[in-house]
């Protein structure tokens, strides 16, 4: 199987600006959690306040578009929508990025696996981490996997480079241009492509059609 048919299945996922952005838009996260169901999930974010509620993918937005008018957008989305995928539960926030922030995603994964990748156009800093327990293992900015961080960098080294992402660091000019090229479009796809290769969980559009728990994100 080719690059391009592993990718194949996130397009939908890296949809421009110009072509819509997709239903998802272009600043949003998606986040993984091992062996959690979504009731545990919410409580994570929620710190132990039990005020989800179940609704569908339109009710998650239209909590977020109130919450995204009230702060002007500088503190995200400020929802959660979880749902079951087996072993997994998947838990998405429109308009936000602050599952894959450090301190928060360390708070998240206590005690579990999370993998959680962003998509944030206008931050331009689109990013994947892997945490277990607390601690961040892998992670890396999506348009530039060859500066990797964590606990262990190289763990997911082998699901990176089936999905053609370069992780040695380019020595000339010629070679940053073709990695940037390279990395500039896929980024989002590969990035989503990692996440299922971990978690086995391909991020599908008919997710957006499950009903789910939704639910508010306290950062403090």
């Amino acid at each position: 199987m080719t690059t391009s048919d592993l990718l194949a299945p996130f397009q939908w996922l890296s949809m421009s600006e110009t072509e819509g952005g997709g239903p998802l838009g272009v600043i949003f996260s998606v986040a993984f959690f091992h062996g959690i169901d979504a009731d545990g999930v919410l409580r994570r974010f929620n710190r132990g306040e039990d005020s989800s509620q179940e609704s569908d993918f339109s009710g998650l937005n239209e909590r977020v578009f109130e919450f995204v008018n009230a702060t002007r957008g500088g503190e995200g989305g400020g929802y959660i929508g979880a749902f079951q995928a087996g072993v997994w539960c998947v838990a998405i926030e429109p308009d936000g990025w602050w599952v894959t922030d450090h301190h928060l995603l360390t708070r998240l994964s206590h005690g579990c696996e999370v993998v959680a990748v962003t998509r944030h156009d206008y931050a331009a800093e689109h990013s994947f981490e892997y945490a277990i327990d607390g601690t961040i293992v892998t992670g890396y900015r999506l348009r530039h996997p060859h500066e990797r961080y964590g606990s262990d960098p190289d763990r997911l080294n082998g699901f990176m480079l089936d999905l053609g992402m370069g992780l040695d660091r380019p020595h000339d000019d010629a070679t940053w241009d073709a990695v940037r090229e390279n990395n500039y479009k896929t980024a989002v796809t590969r990035g989503f492509a990692l996440a299922a290769k971990v978690t086995g969980v391909p991020l599908t559009p008919d997710a957006l059609d499950r009903s789910m728990l939704v639910g508010p994100i306290a950062r403090n």
